[in-house]
C-alpha cells in the first residue's frame, strides 16, 4: 500500500469563550490538517494549530511546508515503512515541528489502519479511557471562579488554571479559586512562562503558608531559564514543577532530566515534532522514572485524538492528562473513533483514527 496524493485544508472551530494566557488570546481554533490517500483507497488524517507564541509555527508556513516539502516526499512510499516514513519527515525541513507532527499523525493513522487496529493497539494497547482536565483561562477572579463551578458542572475532575502576568494578583486569585472549589476538582497552575525564579518561589511560598495545596505548577520561567527551573525546584516547596516549553524535543528533556530540573515533563506532539519523538521522549522519561503529562495546544480533534491514543498506549509513564482542546471547542467536528464527551474520553475499535468524516474544514488543495 503506497501513498498516491495528499490534501491540505484549514479547520475552524469557534470556541465556547475567549482562551486567554499570559501569552495570548484566541477566540477560534485555527488548524492546518492534512490528508494521505493511498493507492489502496485509504485515508490518513493529521492536523496542526498554529502557536506562533510558543512554537513559531503560524498557518501559512505550517501548510507550506506540507504542501511543499513533506508532502511530495510522502508520495509514492510504502505505508508499512513507518520508521522510514517518520524519518523522512524529520529530515524534510529544519524547525517547523507542528508540520511535522501533523503528516506523522497521518502516517500513523494510516500504519494502524493497514494493521486493522485502532491506533492505540498498534502502539501497544491498553484500555481506551482517558479523563482530560479542563483550562481556565485568565480573567478577573470572579469570572475564574465562575469559570470553574461551570466546568466540575461538566464533570471535570482536574483544572487548569492559568495565571503569570502579575505575580502578586495571581496569589489572591489563585487562593480565592482553592478557597472556591477545592476537594471538589484537582488544581493545576500554569503561569506560562509569566514569572522569573524568584517570583515563583514567593508565590508557591504563599500558597504554601495558607495551607492552599495544588497539584502541580507548570512552566512558571521561560522556557530557556533552567537555572531558574533548578532553583525553582531546590526550594523545597510542596508544589510538583512540571517542564513545558523547557521541554520541547529528546534532547531539551534529556538536558533538563539531567539537571533535575523539574518533578514532570508535558510532552505536547506540536512541540516533539510528532508521534515517533513523543513516543522517544515518554520512553526517556521512564528510564530515569519519571512521570509525563500528555498535553496539547488549542487543537482540534485529529491531533488531540492522536495523543489520546498514545497515552492509552503508555500509561506506564504518562500520568496526567490535558487534552481539552476539543472540550473548549463549541463543537467536535471530526467523526472519529475518539470520542470528547467533556472530561471523559473514549476511543471504540476503528482501525487508526477512525476518521470518516470532518465538517468545518476548507479543502485548499
Amino acid at each position: 500500500m503506497r501513498i498516491s496524493g495528499f490534501h491540505l485544508g484549514v479547520l475552524r472551530i469557534p470556541l465556547r469563550t475567549p482562551f486567554k494566557t499570559a501569552l495570548r488570546t484566541v477566540d477560534c481554533i485555527e488548524d492546518a490538517v492534512i490528508r494521505l490517500d493511498t493507492d489502496d483507497g485509504l485515508s490518513g488524517y493529521g492536523e496542526a494549530p498554529p502557536t506562533v507564541a510558543i512554537t513559531g509555527d503560524s498557518l501559512e508556513n505550517i501548510l507550506q511546508a506540507l504542501r511543499q516539502r513533506i508532502g511530495p516526499a510522502l508520495l509514492g512510499r510504502d505505508v508499512a515503512e513507518l520508521d522510514g516514513n517518520c524519518r523522512l519527515v524529520q529530515d524534510a525541513l529544519p524547525g517547523i515541528r507542528s508540520a511535522k507532527a501533523a503528516a506523522e499523525i497521518a502516517l500513523y493513522d494510516l500504519h494502524a489502519q493497514s494493521l486493522g487496529l485502532p491506533l492505540y493497539q498498534a502502539l501497544g494497547g491498553g484500555t481506551p479511557r482517558l479523563e482530560t482536565d479542563l483550562t481556565i483561562s485568565v480573567n478577573d477572579t470572579a469570572t475564574m471562579i465562575a469559570d470553574c463551578e461551570a466546568a466540575i458542572a461538566r464533570g471535570f475532575r482536574a483544572l487548569k488554571i492559568k495565571v503569570g502576568k502579575q505575580p502578586d494578583t495571581d496569589v489572591a486569585r489563585l487562593l480565592a479559586i482553592h478557597a472556591a472549589v477545592a476537594g471538589r476538582a484537582a488544581l493545576r497552575i500554569d503561569a506560562n512562562q509569566g514569572w522569573d525564579a524568584a517570583q515563583t518561589v514567593a508565590v508557591l511560598r504563599a500558597l504554601d503558608t495558607a495551607g492552599a495545596g495544588f497539584e502541580l505548577i507548570e512552566q512558571p520561567v521561560p522556557a530557556a531559564d533552567l537555572d531558574g527551573l533548578c532553583a525553582i525546584k531546590a526550594a523545597g516547596l510542596r508544589t510538583p514543577l512540571l517542564a513545558d516549553e523547557s521541554a520541547f524535543d529528546l534532547e531539551q528533556a534529556r538536558a533538563l532530566l539531567d539537571r533535575d530540573a523539574a518533578d514532570l515533563i508535558n510532552i505536547k506532539l506540536m512541540k516533539a515534532g510528532g508521534l515517533s519523538q513523543a513516543l522517544a521522549i515518554a520512553e526517556l522519561c521512564a528510564s530515569r522514572g519519571k512521570t509525563c503529562m500528555m498535553g496539547c495546544m488549542l487543537e482540534g480533534g485529529i491531533s488531540a485524538a492522536a495523543a489520546a491514543h498514545l497515552a492509552i498506549a503508555r500509561t506506564d509513564v504518562i500520568g496526567k492528562i490535558d487534552l481539552d482542546g476539543p472540550s473548549l471547542g463549541a463543537f467536535d467536528p471530526i467523526d472519529g473513533n475518539t470520542r470528547f464527551e467533556d472530561a471523559v474520553i473514549t476511543v471504540d475499535d476503528r482501525p487508526g483514527l477512525g476518521i470518516t468524516a470532518v465538517s468545518h474544514i476548507t479543502w485548499l488543495s
